[in-house]
C-alpha cells in the first residue's frame, strides 16, 4: 500500500476518523467547488459500501452506509430496527421533538432569507449569486428548562431526560451550551427532512396546527408543533429517520 493518499483518500480518511467535517474545512471546500474531487470521494466511500451524506442546509458533511450494505452490515434485526445507535424508544422520541424545535424553523428561517436576497437581487444592475445562509446563523437554540417542562412527563422526566441528551450529544446530533440545546453537526443530516417534515406538519401535528393561534413571534410556533409529537414522534422516526444508517 502507498504510503501516500490523494486528496480523495485523506478527506475519506478524515471523514472515517472524525465521522462529520465542517463544510468550512479546506479539504471539503475544496471539494464542493472541484466536481472531480467530490465524485473522485464518493467513488472512494462506495468502494467500501458508504455515501456522503451532505445538504445545503448543514454545516457538515458526514458519510453513511449504502442501502444495499445494511442488510449485510447489520443483519435482518439492524434492518428492522429505527436506528443503529441502540437509541432508547424515549431517546428518539426526544430526538425527534429536538428536531422539530431547531430544524423547521431553521429551514423555515434560510427559505425565508433566500427568497429575500433573491427579490433583493431583481432590484440590482449588477448582482451575485448569495450563499444559504449557514445553520450557525439562523438555527434556534432550545432551553432546557423549558423542554423539562413541556415535555418532562411524556419523556422520562428528568433524570431520564438527562440521560437521552447525554446519548443524542455523544452522537453528534445536538451541542449542549449551558442551559440551551443547540443544532449538532448531524441533526440535519442523518434525519431525512423531506420525509419527516410532511409526517409531522401534516401528520400527527396537522390537528394541532389548525387550532394553533397565529403569533407575531414565528418562531415560537414550533413549540405548539413539538408539543403535540411527543407521543408520536417514536412512530415518526420509525419511517422517516435515516440515522440508522450512521
Amino acid at each position: 500500500m502507498s504510503e501516500t493518499l490523494d486528496e480523495a483518500g485523506l478527506l475519506a480518511a478524515e471523514l472515517l476518523a472524525r465521522r462529520w467535517l465542517p463544510r468550512k474545512h479546506p479539504r471539503v471546500r475544496r471539494a464542493l467547488v472541484d466536481a472531480d474531487l467530490w465524485q473522485a470521494l464518493q467513488d472512494r466511500l462506495a468502494q467500501v459500501g458508504l455515501r456522503l451524506v451532505d445538504n445545503i442546509h448543514a454545516d457538515h458533511i458526514s458519510v453513511a452506509l449504502v442501502r444495499p450494505a445494511e442488510s449485510a452490515v447489520f443483519g435482518e434485526a439492524g434492518m428492522n430496527a429505527n436506528n443503529n445507535l441502540d437509541l432508547p424508544r424515549d431517546a428518539i422520541s426526544l430526538l425527534v421533538v429536538l428536531w422539530a424545535l431547531i430544524v423547521l424553523p431553521k429551514r423555515e428561517r434560510q427559505s425565508a432569507r433566500a427568497a429575500g436576497d433573491d427579490a433583493q437581487q431583481q432590484d440590482e444592475m449588477f448582482h451575485t449569486d448569495k450563499p444559504m445562509p449557514t445553520a450557525a446563523e439562523v438555527s434556534p437554540v432550545v432551553s432546557y428548562t423549558a423542554l423539562l417542562a413541556d415535555f418532562g412527563n411524556q419523556l422520562g422526566k428528568k433524570t431520564r431526560m438527562d440521560t437521552n441528551l447525554r446519548r443524542l450529544e455523544a452522537h453528534g446530533f445536538i451541542v449542549r451550551r449551558g442551559v440551551d440545546i443547540a443544532e449538532g453537526p448531524l441533526l440535519d443530516l442523518l434525519l431525512d427532512y423531506d420525509a419527516l417534515a410532511p409526517r409531522i406538519l401534516d401528520g400527527a401535528l396537522g390537528d394541532v396546527l389548525a387550532r394553533a393561534t397565529p403569533r407575531e413571534d414565528a418562531d415560537a410556533a414550533p413549540e405548539a408543533q413539538a408539543a403535540a409529537a411527543a407521543d408520536a414522534a417514536a412512530d415518526a422516526a420509525d419511517e422517516s429517520s435515516e440515522e440508522r444508517d450512521a
